[in-house]
């Protein structure tokens, strides 16, 4: 599954992953792939995403993930 991570400054990330974990606004949730289309808002919180070489993790104060098609967008 592909993930990419924007603030407005910058790209934190872009990969392929086996997994991320989302600070969401109504808990943390985590997608693999094959994941459900949706668009959840964040809150502050940790973004981990697990790759084949171990984990990155990426605090964020907030924003917005979308899920479709194995690809993440996630706008912090």
């Amino acid at each position: 599954m592909r993930i990419e991570i924007l603030t407005p400054e910058a790209k934190l990330f872009e990969g392929d992953a086996e997994s991320v974990i989302l600070p969401g606004a109504k808990g943390q949730f985590q997608v693999l792939k094959g994941h459900a289309p949706v668009i959840s808002n964040l809150e502050k919180g940790e973004v981990v995403v697990r790759t084949s070489e171990g984990e990155k993790r990426f605090e964020v104060t907030g924003g917005v993930a979308e899920v479709l098609n194995d690809k993440v967008n996630i706008l912090v």
